[in-house]
């Protein structure tokens, strides 16, 4: 009798061989199963960083600097620092009128040495021994707001009188009114005022202004 040269395998190890494969293959199935399922979804994104805060209506500024306003410019005077007998000295008065001497316990009556007085000006009085009459001088040291008021006042109210002096260096003015004579003069520092009931013409009072300005240079 002939035999196949075909092996044959134990029929348990055969069966045993068999099982082993169908466990291999379902193991190859779940895990390709497994790899072919959905793409688990990707991780929330890292949280945007907060805008930075750009210029807004309610975002705090610093106020800018507050500009200073310019003070407006007023009337006011220099104290003067000259004394009566330095503004007319005793022969200046000898020479207007030997009858007059410096009037003691002297005050202001006419509007231009009061004015004097409350710019910080000197008021000075010269009294006639004689007929009791009095000269009133005052001297006032304007700054420029002050000057351009007494100027306009001058020139609406007084006679220019050009023997007091030369324009623009001098200017003089002359007014008589209730019985009162002033002459007033304004050089590049001082307004000058001489007033008296004797005056009555700007002549009159001439040589006591000339010497008040030539003293005062």
């Amino acid at each position: 009798m002939t035999h196949s040269l075909s092996p044959r395998l134990p029929r348990g190890r055969l069966l045993r061989t068999t099982l082993l494969l169908a466990t291999g293959t379902v193991a190859v199935v779940a895990l390709a199963a497994c790899g072919s399922g959905s793409t688990p979804e990707s991780s929330p994104s890292a949280a945007s960083p907060s805008a930075t805060p750009g210029s807004t209506s309610d975002a705090t500024q610093t106020p800018g600097p507050t500009a200073t306003p310019t003070p407006t410019p007023t009337a006011a005077g220099t104290p003067v620092t000259f004394t009566c007998d330095q503004v007319l000295t005793l022969d200046n008065v000898y020479a207007f009128n030997p009858s007059y001497g410096t009037a003691p316990g002297f005050e202001p009556t006419i509007a231009a040495g009061q004015t004097a007085a409350e710019y910080q000006g000197l008021n000075c009085g010269l009294l006639n021994q004689s007929s009791d009459g009095t000269i009133e001088v005052s001297v006032t040291q304007p700054n420029d707001v002050l000057l351009s008021q007494l100027k306009n006042d001058a020139i609406s109210s007084s006679q220019i009188v050009p023997t007091y002096g030369t324009p623009p260096a001098v200017e003089g003015y002359f007014s008589a009114a209730g019985g009162i004579g002033v002459a007033q003069v304004f050089t590049s520092t001082y307004w000058i005022t001489v007033g008296s009931s004797e005056f009555v013409e700007p002549g009159d009072a001439e040589s006591l202004v000339s010497a008040a300005i030539a003293n005062l240079q």
